[in-house]
């Protein structure tokens, strides 16, 4: 057989998680090592991860669901003698120690980054956290929604004459949780070539805070006429057009990089003449005249279906995309039949609709999907590994240990 035809494992076969994680940040980090092909153990506190335990009859279900496929599922007391030691015994078969919990409640529980280097020294431990382990900010407490209002998020989201808004979408959660999957598949490369472990420190609000490079470019330019939230538009106000416009049947965005885009827009317009324009003739131009571009291209959507321009504005390669509502993404057949999507019968949940991992390997066995796991599922089986049979697992059991 050909190299080029060799079908490779799943790059992380063989690494081993103890994912202390919980709600999105550090849950997305763990989800991305076992679809890479970890062998992630999600140890859970009595009564099971919080996001287990959310209201299920608003669909809360469905974020636990989509964060924990391809994980196994032990339930342990860390605030117990014997759940500790428990944890401890488990280190040494680890690689990756994963956990986003408030700054110092790992020393505070007695499993600090010394004391599992004391079991196993090239271990990895990884901590997602709003602020990080260190400085001024570290013990304010940081979900994401306040990580968007201190990062800056909140101020640049929204209209000119509008509050400071909110993203849609738990961006911080999910930025951070990017950085700390990052972190540790280049702390696992490292001691690959050196045999040292880890100690990753990831913020929410460094990761989160490149995504506005096109806001703080404007702080540091000639003009200061641009407010502080631009709505659709370009968040420096440098592009034009750049918007999302009225179609006969919702919204479409539509924008223009460079002349050639322009240029197409404008054949799709059917108003090439207006290239010689000078009020739209260069970038520049065009950002100055921001409002009589933004009502040309409005003219000719508002006429149209989104089918129509999308064919339309391709054709002509403009940049362009309909604005579609969840359901829409959802139901897409092409993110279903390239595998972005995928229906599982869930034994909990029933018919749903969940995520695969973006990473993607080509010529790389897929990772066969497994669903999110019930609490405590995996306890005969992980803690059989360390040598306790059944009567010690029920013993830990009546004792509170797990």
């Amino acid at each position: 057989m050909a190299e080029a035809d060799v079908i490779a494992a799943q790059p992380l076969v063989g690494i081993r998680v103890l994912d202390l994680t919980q709600i999105y940040n550090g849950p997305y980090a763990t989800f991305l090592m076992a679809m890479a092909g970890a062998d992630v153990i999600k140890i859970e506190p009595p009564g099971g991860e919080y996001l287990r335990r959310r209201d299920g009859r608003a669909g809360s279900f469905m974020p636990f669901a989509m964060l924990n496929g391809c994980k196994k599922s032990v339930s342990l007391n860390l605030k117990s003698a014997k759940g500790l030691e428990l944890f401890l015994k488990l280190v040494e078969s680890a690689d990756v120690v994963a956990e986003n919990f408030s700054p110092g409640v790992m020393d505070r529980l007695g499993i600090g980054y010394e004391a599992l280097r004391a079991r196993k020294p090239n271990i990895i431990m990884a901590s997602g956290s709003g602020y990080g382990q260190e400085g001024g900010y570290r013990d304010l407490m940081a979900m994401d929604l306040t990580v968007q209002a201190m990062s800056g998020v909140m101020s640049v989201t929204g209209y000119p004459d509008g509050p400071p808004t909110k993203a849609g979408a738990a961006l911080c959660d999910f930025f951070g949780g990017s950085h700390l999957y990052s972190a540790i598949v280049s702390a696992l490369f490292r001691r690959e070539r050196t045999g040292l472990g880890a100690r990753i420190d990831i913020s929410m609000l460094d990761s989160v805070y490149p995504a506005m490079a096109s806001n703080i470019g404007m702080l540091h330019g000639a003009r200061n006429d641009i407010p502080p939230r631009t709505g659709n538009r370009h968040g420096g106000l440098s592009l034009s057009p750049y918007n999302v416009y009225s179609t006969s049947d919702g919204y479409i965005a539509i924008i223009c990089n460079n002349d050639k885009h322009w240029h197409g827009l404008l054949a799709a317009i059917g108003q090439t003449e207006m290239a010689t324009d000078p009020r739209v003739v260069s970038m520049v131009d065009r950002v100055q005249n921001m409002d009589f571009v933004d009502d040309l291209v409005e003219a000719f959507t508002s006429g149209r279906t989104k089918t129509e321009l999308c064919v339309l504005l391709q054709r002509n390669k403009v940049p362009h995309a309909p604005v579609r509502d969840l359901m829409e993404v959802m139901s897409d057949p092409v993110l279903h039949e390239q595998g972005t999507l995928f229906e599982v019968d869930h034994p909990d949940y029933g018919v749903i609709t969940l995520n695969n991992t973006p990473l993607q390997y080509a010529d790389t066995e897929p990772q066969p999907y497994v669903c999110s796991p019930g609490y405590g599922e995996h306890n005969e089986g992980v803690y059989g590994e360390l040598g306790l049979d059944a009567a010690e697992i029920a013993g830990l059991r009546e004792e509170g240990a797990i």
